[in-house]
């Protein structure tokens, strides 16, 4: 098999040939109506109802009405499945208001993170799909170059333009992974979140010493941690925070008062 460019394909993982369109199809065979895209859609169905641990592709074959061995013709294996699944899911960005309009690079970057973060909870499934390396599927790619869009006016250097955009990735994967486990903590007890909240308070209360742990009496003294929870504080929050830091490295770098050193990508911070 080739590429679109003639070379060969076959040092590609099998997972991102079927994600790029670069493996052959294969001819019709019993029951034509079965196609990868067919496949997929059935096993984000099962994910989305059940969860990831849900789809195997017994499963995916009961839902298609198909036999497990027609599917080895479309997909090789379940963490091939996987990656299609979340490529998906998650789907290509959409278009940024904040580039078009010129807002600048922290509103861009801020408005990417939300879109991303809606994305993660609208499948929470697909964060329970291991991390396999680098972004590397097309929709992937295309989040990956738009996040780098939001930061190209920014006077970053090329190596610190990447690792803003993953600093900020792993803060939304995060933020969104910790509140599917708090949903779920809340559906297998069968309380409300503020009730989860109080008996963590209550067990803490019991259990914490105020000489060993300090931090934490002051924090139960002052009863912060029974104020009503605001699910996008911690968020809204939390990229205040990053994106402040973020333009602080920025000013440090065109002010040339010790800004980061050459990431070896030919250019500086600035």
């Amino acid at each position: 098999m080739t590429d679109k460019n003639g070379a060969a394909g076959g040092d590609l993982p099998a997972s991102l040939e079927a994600a790029w369109g670069l493996r052959d199809r294969p001819a019709k065979g019993p029951k034509p109506g079965l196609s990868l895209e067919r496949i997929v859609a059935a096993a984000v169905g099962i994910a989305a109802a059940d969860g990831l641990g849900a789809v195997s592709m017994g499963k995916v074959a009961q839902e298609l009405g198909v036999s497990t061995m027609s599917l080895y013709r479309y997909v090789s294996a379940k963490d091939e499945l996987y990656v299609l699944m979340q490529e998906s899911a998650l789907g290509a960005p959409g278009p940024l208001a904040a580039l078009e309009n010129g807002a600048g690079w922290r509103a861009a970057l801020t408005e990417w993170a939300s879109a991303q973060r809606e994305r993660y909870h609208a499948h929470l499934w697909a964060l329970r799909i291991p991390i396999g390396g680098p972004p590397a599927t097309p929709n992937s790619v295309a989040w990956w170059e738009q996040g780098l869009q939001a930061l190209e006016d920014s006077g970053l250097g090329e190596g610190d333009k990447t690792s803003v955009i993953l600093l900020v990735s792993n803060f939304v994967r995060s933020e969104a992974l910790m509140m599917s486990d708090l949903a779920a903590a809340v559906v297998a007890r069968g309380v409300t979140s503020d009730e989860l909240m109080a008996s963590h308070e209550r067990t803490l209360k019991r259990l914490v010493d105020p000489e060993r742990h300090p931090g934490i009496a002051r924090q139960l003294e002052t009863g912060v941690m029974s104020e009503p929870d605001d699910p996008e504080y911690e968020f809204t929050f939390g990229m205040e925070v990053l994106l402040g830091g973020v333009e602080a490295l920025i000013r440090k770098a065109a002010g040339g008062a010790g800004g980061p050193e050459d990431r070896g990508d030919g250019a500086k911070s600035a």
